[in-house]
C-alpha cells in the first residue's frame, strides 16, 4: 500500500498539513516559533487544527482529529488513558504524555517533572491547536519529541451553548458554556461532564471539568488574560492482554494469574487538578511587545494498580517571559527573546494494594525538579523573497530525591546546561509556492517518571537524549486555493535514546539504548473543488495525509537495524466532507495503520488496521439561535484492534483492545446576541 499512496501524493505535488485551512474565511495566523504569519510563511513543519477539524468526529476526544495529521499519533489504552507522540516519541511513554512539550494559551501545561495530564482538558476547552514536529528547543526548551500549542476558543460575541451526546458502551456527555464579548472584556465559562462504561471490563471513566477564560483590555496598550481549569478525573485501568487472551475475549480485563487481576485490585486512577494562569501583555511601542505569564497547579493523584497503590501530591508552578522587537526600515526583522522557569514538588507514598484496599506503607519519598530556560530568536527578510530564522536556547535542569522510609536517602542530580540551536531558511518562489529547510538540535532530559519509575528506585545512570533534525519542505496552493499541499522530508538522529524495560513483576524502568536514526516523509493534500452556497451541493472537501516512517535502532545498539518500537512504518488517512444546501453534512474518515513492532527485538507486532468512521448531521440557524443535530459511527467495519499497546511488556501482555463498531448521537444548541 505504501508505493501507490506515495506516488499519488507526490504526483499531486505535496500536501496540506493544515488539513482544514482551505475552509478558513481569513488566513490562519500561526503562532509557532512566534511566527505570527500564515502557514505558508513559516519555515517549520507545523500542523494546524481548528474547531472545524476537531468537530468532524464525536466531540468527546481530540484523538481522531490528531490521528489525521501525518507524523502524529495519539493512543487510548482505555477511556481517559491517552498517549501522544510526534515522530516516534511514544517510545518513552508507557502511559501519559512525555517528551512532548505542551502549552495552553501560551503557558506551559507540561509540568516540571516532564509529564502532561492531557486527559484533564475537556474537548470543548480547545478551540485550535498547533503541532510543531521535531525539536523545538530553540524557543520551547527541553524536548526532542515536538511541541503542542493549545488555545481556548475565540470569543467574538455573546453566546450561550448547550450540548449533549450519548453513545455506545455507556457514553454520556453534556456541556454548558456561556461567553461575554465587549470592547473592554471577553469571558467564557464552561462546565463539562463526560462518562463511559467502556468496552472492556474495568474501563469505566468519569470527568467533570470547569474552565474559565477571561481577558481584560486595561488600556490601549495593555491586556490581562486569565485561564482557570479544575478537572476531576477518574478512570479504571483494565491492563494489557496476551495475544491469546486478546483473540479469545478482547473485552476482558487483565485476568488473575501469578498475580491478582485488574478487577480484583480495582486498578484505577483518580486525578483532581486545579490549574491557573495569568498573562500580562504590554505594547511598549509600535515595535516593542512583552508578555509575562505566571501559572500554578496542584494534582492530587491516586493510583491503585495490580502491584501497589501510589499517592502523589504534585505542586507545579512557573513563569514565562517573552519579548518581541520588530526592527528595520521596512520592518523586515523581528527579535524574540525571553526565559522560562518551572518548579515541581511531589511527595510520593507507595502502599500495598490488597483487593483494592490500601495496605502497609512501602516507601515514602519526595521528588523535586527545577528547570530554567533562556531563549532568543531573530527573523529577517532577505532579498529575492528569502527569510532567515536563527534561534537558540540554553536550558538547565536540577532534580532532588529524598526518601524517609524505609531508609533515609538524599540524592541530587544537576544536568549540564544544554545548548539547542536552530537555523531555518524559507523562500517564496511564487505567491502560491514556498520551500523551506531547517536544521535544529534538541535536548531531552529524563523526566521524574523515568528517574523514579514504578520500580521505585532512583536512577542516577540514565542520560539525557540529544538529537539533530534536518528537514526540507514545500507547501503552497493552486487553483485559487482549491488545492493546498505540503510535503516534508526529514532525518532525525537521536543519541542516548531512552527506552522502557520491565521487571518480571511488570514494574518499568528506563535505559539508554544508544543511537536511533529516524527518516521520514510526511505528506497530505486537500482539494476543495466546491464552495458555493447557491448550489445543492454547497461544499465539498477531500483530503489525504500520509506518513512514511523509516525508524531504526542504529550505532552500537544491541538492536541495531531493528525497527523502532511502537512506530508503524506507514500511516495513511483520507477524508471527505460534503454539505447539502448549507444544512445537511456528512464527514467520512478512514485511517490505515501499518503493523507496529511491540518489542525492541522485533519479535512481536500488532497487526495492521483499517478504520472507518462517519458523522452526519443537520445544522440550521433559527434567528439568533443555532441548532446542530448529529449522529455518527466509529469503527464502521467492526475491526478488532489494539489502540494502545504496552511496549516490551512482561508475560506477553501487549494489547489493549479498542471498542468494536459503536454509534453516538448528539445535539448542540446555541443562543447568541
Amino acid at each position: 500500500m505504501r508505493l501507490p499512496v506515495l506516488f499519488f501524493l507526490l504526483s499531486t505535488a505535496g500536501f496540506a498539513q493544515s488539513l482544514d485551512s482551505i475552509q478558513q474565511l481569513q488566513p490562519v495566523t500561526i503562532q509557532a516559533y512566534a511566527a505570527d504569519r500564515t502557514l505558508e510563511e513559516v519555515a517549520a513543519s507545523v500542523a494546524y487544527l481548528s474547531t472545524q477539524s476537531l468537530e468532524r468526529f464525536s466531540n468527546t476526544s481530540i484523538l481522531p482529529a490528531i490521528n489525521t495529521v501525518p507524523g502524529v499519533r495519539m493512543e487510548e489504552r482505555s477511556p481517559g488513558s491517552y498517549r501522544f507522540s510526534i515522530r516516534g516519541s511514544l517510545l518513552r511513554s508507557p502511559f501519559g504524555v512525555r517528551n512532548v512539550k505542551v502549552y495552553w494559551n501560551g503557558l506551559p501545561f507540561t509540568d516540571g517533572g516532564g509529564n502532561t495530564y492531557l486527559n484533564l482538558i475537556d474537548f470543548n476547552s480547545i478551540g485550535s491547536m498547533e503541532i510543531i514536529k521535531g525539536p523545538g528547543g530553540s524557543l520551547y526548551g527541553a524536548g526532542t519529541g515536538g511541541v503542542l500549542l493549545l488555545n481556548s476558543p475565540s470569543i467574538r460575541k455573546n453566546q450561550f451553548d448547550v450540548q449533549a451526546l450519548a453513545g455506545g458502551y455507556g457514553l454520556k456527555r453534556y456541556t454548558f458554556s456561556g461567553q461575554l464579548h465587549s470592547e473592554k472584556f471577553n469571558g467564557r465559562i464552561l462546565f463539562a461532564h463526560q462518562e463511559a462504561d467502556g468496552y472492556r471490563e474495568q474501563s469505566r471513566m468519569t470527568r467533570d471539568a470547569i474552565q474559565a477564560d477571561l481577558t481584560w483590555l486595561l488600556s490601549s496598550k495593555t491586556s490581562l488574560s486569565a485561564t482557570f481549569l479544575y478537572s476531576d478525573l477518574f478512570y479504571e485501568t483494565p491492563g494489557g492482554l496476551t495475544l491469546t487472551q486478546f483473540n479469545q475475549n478482547p473485552a476482558q480485563a487483565r485476568p488473575a494469574g501469578a498475580t491478582r487481576g485488574a478487577i480484583e485490585q480495582q486498578a484505577a486512577i483518580n486525578n483532581k487538578t486545579p490549574f491557573g494562569g495569568i498573562s500580562l501583555n504590554h505594547q511598549w511601542t509600535e515595535s516593542w511587545n512583552t508578555t509575562l505569564g505566571i501559572y500554578a497547579s496542584r494534582s492530587d493523584f491516586l493510583n491503585p494498580t495490580i502491584r501497589n497503590e501510589e499517592i502523589r501530591d504534585e505542586t507545579n508552578y512557573g513563569a514565562r517571559l517573552q519579548t518581541e522587537f520588530v526592527f528595520g526600515k521596512e520592518k523586515e526583522g523581528k527579535l524574540t527573546f525571553g526565559g522560562e522557569y518551572q518548579g515541581f514538588d511531589s511527595p510520593i507514598n507507595i502502599y500495598g494494594n490488597s483487593f483494592g484496599i490500601r495496605d502497609t506503607l512501602q516507601t515514602s519519598d519526595v521528588l523535586t525538579s527545577s528547570q530554567l530556560l533562556a531563549f532568543a530568536q531573530v527573523e529577517y527578510q532577505l532579498p529575492e523573497n528569502f527569510a532567515l530564522t536563527l534561534g537558540a536556547s540554553l536550558a538547565s535542569v536540577r532534580y532532588t530525591f529524598t526518601r524517609s522510609y524505609p531508609t533515609n536517602v538524599d540524592a541530587e542530580r544537576e544536568l549540564d546546561a544544554a545548548f539547542s540551536p536552530r537555523i531555518a531558511l524559507l523562500n517564496r518562489i511564487t505567491p502560491g509556492l514556498t520551500i523551506f529547510g531547517s536544521l535544529s538540535k534538541g535536548f531531552s532530559p529524563p523526566g521524574l517518571a523515568e528517574l523514579f519509575p514504578s520500580r521505585a528506585v532512583w536512577d542516577m545512570e540514565i542520560q539525557p537524549e540529544q538529537g539533530t533534525n534536518l528537514e526540507v519542505g514545500v507547501r503552497g496552493h493552486r487553483f485559487r486555493k482549491s488545492l493546498e499541499f505540503d510535503l516534508t522530508v526529514y532525518r532525525f538522529k537521536l543519541d542516548n535514546t531512552l527506552v522502557i524495560r520491565r521487571q518480571p513483576d511488570n514494574a518499568e524502568y528506563f535505559v539508554n539504548a544508544g543511537e536511533t536514526m529516524q527518516r521520514g516523509i510526511e505528506a497530505a493534500v486537500t482539494w476543495h473543488p466546491i464552495r458555493n452556497q447557491k448550489t445543492i451541493l454547497s461544499d465539498l472537501r477531500i483530503f489525504n495525509s500520509y506518513a512514511y516512517n523509516h525508524y531504526r535502532f542504529a550505532g552500537e545498539s544491541d538492536f541495531a537495524g531493528n525497527s523502532l518500537t511502537g512506530v508503524p512504518p506507514v500511516v495513511n488517512s483520507s477524508g471527505i466532507d460534503l454539505t447539502l444546501k448549507r444544512r445537511f453534512y456528512v464527514n467520512l474518515t478512514s485511517i490505515y495503520t501499518d503493523h507496529i513492532p511491540l518489542t525492541d527485538d522485533n519479535t512481536v507486532f500488532a497487526k495492521e488496521s483499517f478504520l472507518v468512521g462517519s458523522r452526519v448531521g443537520f445544522r440550521t440557524p433559527i434567528k439568533s439561535h443555532a441548532l446542530d443535530v448529529f449522529a455518527g459511527v466509529d469503527n464502521l467495519l467492526d475491526k478488532t484492534y489494539s489502540l494502545g499497546n504496552d511496549l516490551n511488556a512482561i508475560g506477553g501482555r501487549y494489547f489493549n483492545a479498542a471498542a468494536p463498531r459503536n454509534f453516538y448521537a448528539g445535539l448542540k444548541f446555541s443562543v447568541s446576541k
